[in-house]
């Protein structure tokens, strides 16, 4: 078993990664009052951003791993500005933000694939991807060097310092305070002078910012391909968001449980403890799991109080 966990762990932190950067996204959304179903499609934004602008930077400075990092940031930041439909639709429009959510799913899997037909006649964008390596005396330590510290990404790390930080935001600055409590009591933050408007713009730039990371991150790391997909990793991070009630680091439990779930499924045919489990069963495991946490969580949900109610001022 210790053998087959060592197998998998770096690939299960490959498909955790951009589950944990987008899910911390939802956190700020719906901290703030506004739902975000539309991460998968954020993602896929995130995705074909980063992959068009990579393949393009590739071509420029061929070999060298700047071009990925600019990748990543356009990716990020048109994220970001894809958001901003769902936070007018929400938050000025009053728009039901499942609808909304849904459409910005719609929306960004049909655009992409259109512009990469376009662009590639195919539909299809590959790219190299990004070199992994053994972190420097902590890939010697026993057991968990093996496990953490071996064939890592600078992503991982990246995100990683980018949960502690949103973890401050939240807990220990004032703009966390702000953010939690246009989600808790927005009536009550407004008489306090806080615009609750703003701060949900905020929250849902944000989830939109990390989304479109999440996605590029994602492409970066894998197969370095776009293909019109994230595999799902927007709902799956959605989940982990429920599953982890909200908090910083109970998405960072879920995302690592969901991680591993998933390679367990991708890779059971080449590890020959799980490949006398039919594939089928452990193809469906993680959704079945998601199915059955989210009705066990559905009782003691911690969810902020006013997420998904539209805020309107004259209204006590």
């Amino acid at each position: 078993m210790w053998t087959v966990i060592q197998q998998i762990a770096p690939y299960a932190i490959i498909f955790t990664i951009p589950l944990l950067i987008t899910a911390l996204g939802a956190l700020f959304s719906e901290r703030s009052g506004v739902v975000n179903i539309g991460l998968e499609g954020l993602m896929v934004i995130g995705a074909f951003t980063g992959a068009l602008v990579i393949l393009n930077m590739q071509e420029m400075m061929p070999g060298q791993q700047k071009a990925i990092w600019i990748g990543l940031a356009l990716a990020t930041l048109m994220g970001l500005l894809f958001s901003l439909l769902h936070a007018f639709a929400s938050i000025n429009l009053h728009a039901n933000q499942i609808i909304s959510g849904t459409a910005i799913n719609m929306i960004a899997a049909a655009i992409t694939v259109f512009l990469a037909r376009n662009i590639t006649g195919s539909g299809n964008i590959q790219i190299s991807t990004l070199k992994p390596f053994n972190v420097p005396f902590l890939s010697d330590i026993p057991v968990i060097g093996s496990l953490l510290f071996t064939r890592t990404y600078a992503t991982t790390w990246l995100v990683l310092a980018i949960l502690l930080v949103s973890a401050f935001m939240l807990y220990k600055t004032p703009f966390g305070l702000r953010l939690r409590s246009c989600g808790e009591h927005p009536h009550a933050a407004e008489a306090a002078g806080i615009s609750v408007s703003k701060m949900r713009y905020i929250g849902v730039m944000i989830s939109g910012a990390f989304s479109g990371l999440g996605g590029a991150v994602f492409i970066v790391t894998t197969g370095g391909e776009f293909n019109g997909t994230v595999a799902g990793l927007g709902f799956l991070a959605l989940a982990s968001l429920i599953f982890g009630q909200w908090k910083p680091l109970g998405i960072l439990a879920a995302t690592l449980f969901f991680g591993f779930a998933t390679t367990v499924a991708n890779v059971s045919q080449v590890i020959p403890s799980l490949a006398v489990i039919p594939p089928v069963f452990l193809k469906v495991f993680p959704y079945v799991v998601t199915l059955i946490a989210l009705i066990v969580f559905s009782k003691s949900s911690q969810a902020p109080k006013a997420v998904g109610e539209p805020f309107d001022s004259g209204k006590r």
